[in-house]
């Protein structure tokens, strides 16, 4: 609840400082006095929009700042997700300085806007007349009926397991146009692999067989060469062999004057044997080419094959076509594990559609069954603020698909004369009656669910008499179950308050200052009065202010 408002530097209030009771507080003051104004700034420090234009001294801060009681309202949670001390007295703070930067803070710990306005909803509701579109809002017709029907935790389960059951789904929408743009591409890759697979491709290849081309295709040329070459070492009258061995014998002859001789001789003896040897040789890679058209074309098909695939993949060598084998084979067995995936997503969908089916059908059976009591409960405050044949009800229909509450659309419609047809809240009913309505709503969910602090800007508007005195009880029972602020025009409701404020205003040199205090015992006698008569209030209007006062 509020425990403190301190407002400082804000359009027209210099400083103001004011302490909150528990239960009912009440707000007067003339129009133009400034209660707005209060409103205003205690929605700044709630996570409202700043706006320099706000500072009343243009060379100074604005500061607002606001004291919680935090016990009541289970809130370790959120301070703890954003990284913040809890503290059971809680403050916020918002300040704005001269060249218009905003600056909030909980408990001095900075924070951003946002995270300022995700816990002000928490804390407080301001209710004014614009609030009553709410009405026609489906999550607070939810909202409503899960606090009459007692489903909130059901209902939270159900956002869980729907959150889950939503994030499947993408996951599987996801492979799936994974797998249809595999399936494009599938004949694609297993052509190109086929293609590779075809050739046994190592490193090395192209060479081996550039070279085996060239010695096919010129096998007479290198036929004939070799043959004279091993003429020219053996076989011709005047060969290498034969001049080599008459060195041989000239140096064996000279081999017994000593063994640097006969070391010439001995290289000379091994120099004809590999000679000799080497004349084989030739003679041998002679004997085994042979002009073979066959095998030339084979070599060639292979040759050109390989060259195209290194050109078609962009590939320098052998060892880049074997990566991009290894890579297109991979791709190839994704695309196994991708259905594998697939079909495991499915079953956990279906688990999850499972699950969310028993809880979405047992969260529309217990909403069912508190509408009859919801629409007799407001219909029976509705006749207590006089409107005796407005009816209400609430249309709660089963939907096919799963959606963001369940299995169910809801539509709350309204009928204020009698034999009148209900329609939709925006098509039928005023904006006395729908304030009439909102309010009733507010105070059967009160006694439901923890609310936070409710302040009512004006709920009175366009009632009087024996409906605001009325209004003003029902009020009276709100705030025995949590913390009201009213801020009102009618002195049968401002009687019922056991705290009251009256926002003023007064002129001091050159500018206007707005003021907040709380009123004594006497003051209020005095306010009540002029709410009742004039500024000057009669005898008659002071006794009817005691009066009740007293009657609360």
């Amino acid at each position: 609840m509020l425990k403190k408002l301190n407002i400082s530097n804000y359009a027209l209030i210099e400083e103001v400082k004011v302490n909150f009771p528990v239960n009912l507080a009440i707000v007067t003051g003339e129009t133009g006095a400034g209660k707005s104004i209060f409103l205003e700034a205690l929605s700044l420090v709630l996570g409202a929009r700043a706006d320099v234009g706000v500072l009343q001294d243009k060379k100074k801060k604005c500061v607002v700042e606001a004291e919680f009681d935090l016990k009541n309202y289970k809130l370790n949670d959120f301070f703890e997700s954003n990284e913040l001390d809890y503290e059971d007295i809680s403050i916020l703070r918002r300040e704005i300085n001269p060249e218009g930067k905003s600056r909030a803070f909980i408990n001095d710990t900075p924070v951003n806007i946002t995270v300022l306005k995700q816990l002000g909803e928490k804390l407080v509701d301001v209710h004014s007349q614009h609030e009553t579109l709410m009405l026609n809002e489906s999550v607070f017709q939810f909202d409503v009926i899960d606090s009459v029907a007692g489903t909130h935790s059901i209902f939270q389960q159900y956002k869980k397991q729907f959150a889950a059951f939503n994030q499947k789904k993408k996951q599987l929408n996801a492979l799936e146009e994974q797998e249809a743009q595999a399936k494009k591409d599938l004949d694609y890759y297993q052509f190109l692999f086929n293609e590779l697979e075809e050739i046994t491709i190592e490193v090395g290849d192209l060479k081996k067989l550039e070279e085996e081309s060239a010695s096919l295709e010129n096998a007479e040329n290198i036929k004939s060469g070799l043959l004279k070459s091993a003429a020219l070492i053996s076989e011709e009258e005047s060969n290498i062999l034969s001049a080599l061995a008459l060195v041989k014998q000239q140096l064996n002859q000279l081999s017994k004057f000593g063994d640097t001789y006969k070391t010439l001789f001995e290289k000379a003896n091994g120099l004809y044997l590999e000679l000799k040897e080497f004349s084989n040789d030739i003679l041998d890679t002679e004997s085994g080419i042979n002009y073979n058209p066959a095998k030339l074309e084979e070599v060639n098909s292979k040759l050109d094959k390989l060259n195209r695939l290194l050109k078609k993949h962009n590939a320098k060598s052998e060892e880049e076509l074997i990566s991009i084998k290894s890579e297109i084979e991979e791709k190839l067995q994704k695309f196994g594990s991708l259905e594998h995936e697939i079909e495991k997503v499915r079953k956990e969908i279906d688990l999850l559609k499972k699950d969310l089916q028993q809880i979405a059908v047992d969260l529309n059976k217990k909403r069912n069954a508190s509408i009859p009591s919801l629409e007799k409960e407001i219909k029976s405050i509705l006749s207590n603020l006089s409107m005796p044949n407005a009816n209400f009800k609430v249309e709660l229909e089963l939907t096919q698909d799963f959606n963001a509450y369940g299995l169910n659309q809801i539509k709350f419609l309204f009928s204020a004369n009698k034999g009148s047809d209900f329609k939709e809240l925006h098509k039928v009913a005023s904006g006395g009656e729908l304030s009439r309505l909102m309010l009733s709503i507010k105070s059967i969910m009160a006694a439901k669910k923890a609310l936070p602090t409710i302040i009512f800007d004006e709920i009175d508007t366009g009632v009087s008499g024996d409906v605001a005195d009325k209004i003003g009880q029902i009020l009276v029972e709100m705030s025995e179950k949590m913390q009201v602020i009213s801020i009102t025009h009618l002195p049968q409701i401002a009687s019922k308050g056991q705290f009251h404020l009256f926002v003023y205003k007064n002129d001091q040199k050159d500018k206007t200052i707005s003021h907040i205090k709380q009123l004594s015992k006497d003051e209020r006698v005095v306010e009540i009065a002029k709410m009742l008569s004039t500024s000057n209030p009669s005898a008659s209007a002071i006794k009817n202010a005691k009066d009740l006062l007293n009657q609360n």
